[in-house]
């Protein structure tokens, strides 16, 4: 009986190995206790380091995570795929399309604002670029296109009173439209507003993507993995009930 239990037990562990993970498509799970009491207080990361300052655009919190989320894609500007020789992934290649101070004279520029569909970038059907982001990228470039970076935990890492207006959707425009926009979104999940967003937390889709947990496309895809602080604040948003 007991070589029966364990030849049983040996093929169940086998087809679990073979079996591919499953991404975008596991089933729902529970997130109601996702800060369960007996956790440890969460890493909220390093506080340190450059204060953000409202006047500067930096490359590393703002104009990286946009180019790779609209343009750093398979079939695109990735690594493998490199259209047209562009690359957008780093600061080194990005900036060999770039001309410091000079937005007209940059093409990364150039293509991201030009009207024609055949020539802007992205390529439809995604969505173009906002204004506000738009102006984000002409700004960085007239302040040097330096590869700079700041701590938007500076000082500390606050978790209370976050909403969807005041972070998620900020957090969304610049980490995960250019995957997940109103146009052919990547796995058909789209987060443009917030409803979809909140359907997202509501099955743990969106939690498990952005901790990078087994059987889930890490998000950002292409990108780092966003701060602990990022991540705890986002876990605050969705225990306190989503709110907006």
């Amino acid at each position: 009986m007991k070589n029966v239990l364990l030849g049983l037990a040996l093929a169940s562990l086998a087809l679990v190995v073979l079996l591919p993970a499953c991404r975008h498509e596991l089933s729902p799970i529970d997130i109601s206790n996702i800060n369960d009491p007996n956790d440890p207080p969460p890493d909220l990361g390093d506080t340190t380091g450059v204060p953000c300052s409202g006047d500067t655009v930096y490359f590393q919190n703002q104009i990286l995570p946009l180019l790779i989320s609209s343009c750093a894609q398979s079939g695109c500007h990735n690594v493998q795929s490199h259209e047209d020789g562009v690359i957008t992934t780093d600061y080194a290649h990005i900036m060999q399309h770039i001309k410091p101070f000079n937005p007209s004279q940059s093409k990364i520029y150039k293509v991201i604002i030009d009207n024609d569909p055949d020539d802007r970038m992205p390529r439809p059907p995604a969505a173009p670029w906002t204004q506000e982001q738009i102006n984000l990228l002409k700004t960085w470039i007239e302040q040097g296109a330096l590869n700079n970076a700041c701590n938007e935990n500076y000082g500390q890492c606050d978790t209370s009173q976050v909403t969807y207006a005041n972070f998620i959707q900020p957090l969304m425009a610049n980490y995960c439209l250019g995957c997940h926009g109103a146009n052919n979104p990547s796995g058909g999940i789209r987060l443009t507003n917030y409803a979809e967003v909140k359907a997202q937390g509501q099955n743990g889709k969106l939690y498990n993507s952005i901790v990078w947990a087994p059987g889930y496309s890490p998000m950002p895809q292409n990108g780092s993995q966003l701060s602990a602080c990022y991540i705890s604040k986002l876990r605050a948003w969705i225990d306190a009930g989503m709110p907006q």
